[in-house]
């Protein structure tokens, strides 16, 4: 008989297989997210062009395991702890198949540890995207085929573990909605690594020269099918843990959960016609098509993130307002509870995600300036304010509620724990913003040297340039030591954290 034992803050039974699935992923995406923040710090310290710490071929190489490392390690073994969480724990189920979900962990950790040593290697210097003709060892697409195979796994074991806890009864009625948003984070998952095998399968066989090489545009439109829908997984999973957060720092219930169940669904339905923005360039898409999907309908789903953008502050605002704090109309705001590292978590994801990252991303998704703005540095400031100062740091924050329930121990260094967010968020934002100042005067994304040097005409910038990519650096080496002092609450609580008996 599985064993479970009774959570005494929230009553929740957690079966203990799940609880060791949740700890060994949730630790494993903290360690890629140091490695990640390291190799990020070496990014902006040579971005910023006074700087320059790195020459050209480790850029690039340190380039692609930093994207491999954040945007994917970090989030995905994070997010596979989440749906553990949703599932088994949130509905007091046992979980289903705990071997499965012990082989996902593997798959992935294999497939990530393979990836890793082929890029310091040498043997993948590809980028993140590796568009043919461009060709890394077979070793490297086997590793991520291997990863995206794991995370496939993982979601078959939330599936089954949602058909377990029907069965077995233990919740009455529809499932909580931080399930349901698991759920449609699930769903998205499988399609898009469903893209991913499709295309890196083939680009594997080529590597190995076992079959030809595919055709360079279908591998575009095969792989932004993977590489941009995977963010969607993310921002279902930022989502659910926005309510989440919601409920656990003020007491917050949705205003209207049938609502947000829509959006959720709408995130389903749509949020993958969102990857076309990256093939706006490709003549094997006809003018019309894009036209209509980059007007149109992209923005059915960006109606779904409009209304978690307003659900979830309202369902704060609620919630503060019945515990008195009426007076005036934002007497609410002032009285939140700004010191709790989790909810300033979430009020600055809101922010970083939702006005940086939403309204950025859904002006450069138009036909029209996404032509002058792909290419700059516009791009990464947008996706590092949906990623990171999105996604990355509402997974921060319910970090400081998952220590306490799953792993069972008192979060260590409170005053650290209380001022990162602030670090993170606020280091995070400004850094994205002066990337997309910078990118609106031409400066180019994924570029070693801006000024082009050792190449055949050279690039002279306007000064304020030079001071904006020094805000960059700055403010990024600012993120950064947000990101170490996350690391250090975490670690610190696992290692001397105060024991809770529960």
């Amino acid at each position: 008989m599985s064993k479970f034992r009774t959570c005494p803050t929230t009553g929740f039974k957690i079966h203990a297989p799940a609880e060791t699935l949740i700890q060994i992923n949730a630790v494993t995406a903290i360690v890629f997210l140091l490695v990640g923040g390291i190799l990020g710090l070496l990014m902006v310290l040579t971005r910023w062009q006074a700087v320059h710490i790195l020459d050209a071929e480790w850029f690039y190489r340190l380039l692609t395991l930093h994207g491999i490392a954040m945007l994917v390690a970090w989030i995905i073994f994070f997010e596979m702890a989440i749906l553990y969480f949703a599932s088994a724990v949130v509905l007091s189920s046992r979980l289903a198949a705990p071997w499965a979900g012990w082989l996902q962990y593997l798959l992935m950790l294999v497939g990530a540890a393979i990836v890793a040593v082929q890029v310091l290697l040498g043997n993948a210097d590809v980028m993140f995207t590796s568009y043919v003709p461009l060709k890394a060892s077979h070793w490297y697409y086997l590793g991520i085929i291997l990863f995206a195979v794991g995370a496939i796994v993982g979601c078959v074991v939330f599936f089954a573990t949602l058909v377990v806890a029907k069965h077995e009864k233990t919740y009455q009625g529809s499932i909580p909605l931080v399930t349901f948003g698991a759920m449609a984070a699930a769903i998205i998952a499988i399609g898009t690594l469903a893209h991913g095998a499709i295309t890196f399968i083939p680009t594997w066989l080529w590597a190995a020269g076992l079959i030809p090489m595919m055709d360079p545009e279908v591998y575009r439109l095969l792989f932004w099918g993977f590489g941009h829908s995977s963010q969607q997984i993310n921002v279902c999973a930022m989502v659910a843990v926005w309510y989440t957060l919601g409920t656990l720092t003020v007491g917050s219930k949705p205003v209207n959960e049938k609502v947000s169940r829509v959006a959720f669904g709408f995130y389903i339905l749509f949020i993958n016609i969102a990857s076309e923005h990256h093939l706006l360039v490709d003549p094997g898409l006809s003018a019309a098509h894009k036209s209509w999907n980059t007007g149109y309908f992209m923005h059915l789903a960006v109606l779904a993130s409009m209304i978690h953008a307003y659900s979830v502050p309202a369902a704060v605002e609620v919630a503060l307002r019945k515990k008195g704090y009426t007076k005036g109309t934002f007497e609410w705001l002032k009285k939140a509870p700004w010191g709790n590292p989790g909810f300033s978590s979430l009020a600055l994801s809101l922010v970083g995600f939702g006005f940086l990252g939403g309204i950025t991303g859904v002006v450069y998704g138009t036909e029209q300036l996404n032509i002058i703005a792909h290419n700059t540095l516009r791009i990464p400031g947008h996706f590092h304010a949906t990623v990171v100062a999105g996604t990355t740091l509402a997974f921060m924050g319910i970090t400081y509620y998952v220590l306490p329930l799953i792993f069972r121990r008192e979060v260590a260094f409170p005053g650290i724990a209380k001022l990162q967010p602030y670090f993170f968020g606020i280091g995070m934002m400004v850094f994205s913003t002066a990337m997309m100042f910078a990118g609106g005067f031409g400066v180019s994304r994924r570029q070693w040297d801006m000024t082009g040097v050792e190449a055949p005409f050279q690039v002279n910038f306007d000064a304020i340039v030079d001071l904006t990519m020094a805000v960059v650096g700055i403010s990024g080496v600012v993120a950064v030591l947000g990101g170490v002092m996350y690391v250090l609450v975490a670690v610190g609580t696992l290692l001397i954290g105060k024991k809770i008996n529960a």
